[in-house]
């Protein structure tokens, strides 16, 4: 995994309203003993984990970062649940499995991304869950994902295809129409290294709830954000049926 300053995760702690969108659709899917990879500053636990977890590990590769982690769960700002640990996802053995494992915003990091996934998939449990969010579209990267070290952006197609085989997919969708045509503006004019908190606070507050509405009128076909849900093997046939045709990104 790239290392990286974390100054943008500054920047996007304070994006509130887009944190509960995707927390919404993942949520039911957070249950048991749970992997957080590239947990960052704790911002995506503070949202994502409720407390009703058997176990909520954040894996973060920067000591520093994990050390900020662990000072929140020790002042009771994240759930007890929680367990800070410094590291990458080699570092656990084959005596662990969890639930469910999540990548937000952290898959376009790492460069094996298919190795990657296919460790993660094998610390899975049967019926556990495999969470993704990235960004979305080649076409859309610009000198802010350069300087924060992503190696790419991703398709459905392209997310499928690092995805191993053995999951079945759940769920693959785009998210964030509206901030996607921000994006665009940005690629063909701005060309910004790095958003300021005014226009992070503008895409929050106005775009992102303004997606929320128009998403699913799209069939959630259009977005600048990728989320994608797998199940290993044993998951329950509703589970793991797409919730309609427009929805399974086929």
């Amino acid at each position: 995994m790239t290392s990286y300053v974390g100054s943008e995760l500054l920047l996007f702690s304070k994006a509130i309203n887009w944190k509960a969108y995707y927390g919404r659709m993942i949520r039911k899917f957070l249950a048991g003993d749970v992997l957080e990879v590239g947990a960052g500053l704790g911002a995506g636990a503070r949202i994502m984990c409720d407390g009703s977890q058997e176990r909520w590990v954040c894996l973060e590769p920067d000591a520093g970062m994990s050390a900020v982690i662990r000072r929140q769960i020790e002042d009771g700002s994240l759930p007890g649940c929680c367990e800070a640990r410094n590291g990458t996802i080699r570092d656990f053995g084959d005596g662990n499995r969890f639930d469910a494992i999540v990548y937000i915003d952290v898959l376009e990091h790492i460069e094996s991304d298919r190795g990657e996934l296919s460790k993660a998939a094998d610390l899975l449990k049967e019926s556990g869950f495999l969470i993704v969010l990235s960004p979305a579209h080649q076409w859309l990267y610009t000198p802010f994902d350069q300087e924060i070290g992503h190696y790419r952006r991703y398709s459905k197609k392209s997310l499928l295809n690092v995805a191993p085989r053995r999951l079945r997919c759940v769920k693959l969708r785009y998210l964030d129409s509206v901030g996607m045509l921000a994006s665009i503006g940005n690629r063909l004019f701005l060309q910004s290294s790095m958003p300021s908190a005014g226009q992070i606070s503008f895409w929050d507050k106005r775009l992102v709830p303004l997606s929320m509405f128009i998403d699913p009128l799209l069939g959630y076909q259009i977005g600048k954000s990728i989320l994608g849900i797998w199940c290993k093997d044993e998951c329950s046939e509703a589970d793991a049926r797409p919730q309609s045709r427009r929805d399974d990104g086929y």
